[in-house]
């Protein structure tokens, strides 16, 4: 008698616990092969599975998503949307909801989390400057002001304009990178100590529009709108200060119109060498990492956005500006040569493979669905109906520098 009472008071306590919880191990969800894709035009996002290749959810109300990204918290629940309008969203992807919204400037370009995940970073055009938030509640922490732009007409309630800033990533050492596109700057922020420094690099280069950081944290390459080349920083030894490496490229080669400035987050890294978007032509440039000296060039269908590299690095994946944006091309790193193009549709905007690489989806804004396709035969498995599709971000980049 003495057990079965024992016994009936551990059923009632597991029962109990089961409905606090309010779950079973039928509805429970891991987050590792889970993903949001942006939908541009309705504000929205769709949470995906990409084992299953399926549809969890909709969630909208994100405001204005026309260029929007994604970083993730490190246990890969929350989802940090930064949206074109100053929207800084914190989204749980296992209650598929908005845990926390804010406005937190007028116009922000993208945003970044910090090593340790408790520090969200936003990169502001209005007004200028990077905005530091708690990642947990979305308390303001700093508010970094970009330069002053003496010379320039002044905002509509009389202010001061200031740089806007672009190319905002994390760095090893609880640092946030960034760069200021009117003032020709790179800033380096530390947030290792309670009070946080921040060193300035000026004259960097003309106009840097975008940037990246290398997968190992150590390379800081801004690329250049005002001028051919790009700007390094080492920040193994930053007191080196900025390198400016291929300066030469283009020369003397007539450039076409730039219909979209390519994102240097795409950046392809195999081995010793790097897979890089040339401004203004149908080229891949390939670059010599020991040396950052250019090695080659790789002529292509039309002006490259993405050069992404799957994760074994064995093939390089490639698609384009408008107007030649319904096509994907595909190269070999071993020989640097082009081996397939695929005609997905118009409007092919954006890569994402998965963790070890055995699938690559693709937002096809222009035909409204995503596209799935196995990288080994490079054949499409998969449509999935999407609204404008955008952005595609799998939660294993919570655990990737810079991304």
């Amino acid at each position: 008698m003495k057990y079965q009472i024992q016994l009936i008071c551990i059923c009632i306590l597991t029962l109990s616990l089961n409905a606090c919880m309010n779950t079973t191990p039928d509805n429970l969800r891991a987050t590792g092969d889970m993903g949001v894709v942006i939908e541009r035009a309705t504000g929205q996002v769709q949470i995906v599975n990409h084992t299953s290749k399926t549809t969890l959810a909709h969630i909208d109300g994100l405001g204005d998503l026309s260029h929007a990204s994604i970083v993730y918290s490190r246990d890969q629940r929350f989802a940090y949307v930064f949206g074109r309008d100053g929207g800084l969203t914190k989204i749980d992807i296992l209650k598929d909801q908005i845990d926390k919204r804010i406005i937190q400037s007028g116009n922000s370009i993208g945003g970044a989390i910090s090593q340790d995940g408790k520090l969200v970073a936003v990169s502001n055009y209005t007004p200028g400057g990077v905005k530091v938030f708690d990642a947990d509640t979305l308390e303001l922490i700093a508010d970094i002001s970009a330069t002053k732009l003496l010379g320039h007409a002044k905002n509509k309630d009389g202010t001061t304009k200031r740089s806007k800033v672009v190319g905002l990533v994390d760095a090893p050492g609880q640092k946030f990178v960034f760069s200021l596109f009117d003032s020709d700057e790179i800033w380096v922020a530390d947030f290792s100590k309670p009070q946080y420094h921040i060193t300035k690099y000026t004259d960097i280069g003309r106009a840097p529009y975008d940037a990246l950081i290398s997968p190992d944290g150590r390379y800081y390459i801004a690329g250049l709108f005002g001028e051919d080349g790009m700007a390094l920083i080492d920040l193994w030894h930053p007191e080196n200060g900025v390198k400016h490496i291929l300066k030469n490229y283009g020369k003397g080669d007539k450039k076409l119109p730039v219909y979209k400035m390519p994102h240097l987050e795409g950046w392809a890294m195999a081995g010793e060498f790097a897979f890089v978007p040339a401004v203004g032509q149908h080229k891949v440039l390939v670059i010599n990492t020991r040396t950052w000296q250019q090695a080659g060039e790789i002529k292509v269908h039309g002006q490259p956005v993405f050069v992404m590299a799957q994760p074994d690095n064995r093939y390089v994946w490639v698609n384009f500006a408008f107007p030649r944006n319904d096509t994907i091309q595909i190269i070999d790193t071993q020989s640097n040569s082009l081996i397939k193009t695929l005609k997905p549709g118009k409007g092919v905007l954006h890569m994402e493979f998965t963790p070890r690489g055995e699938h690559v989806w693709m937002s096809v804004r222009d035909e409204n669905i995503i596209q799935i396709y196995d990288t080994k035969q490079q054949q499409l498995l998969k449509q999935i109906p999407a609204t404008h599709p955008s952005g595609i971000f799998f939660t294993n980049r919570a655990h990737q520098i810079g991304l």
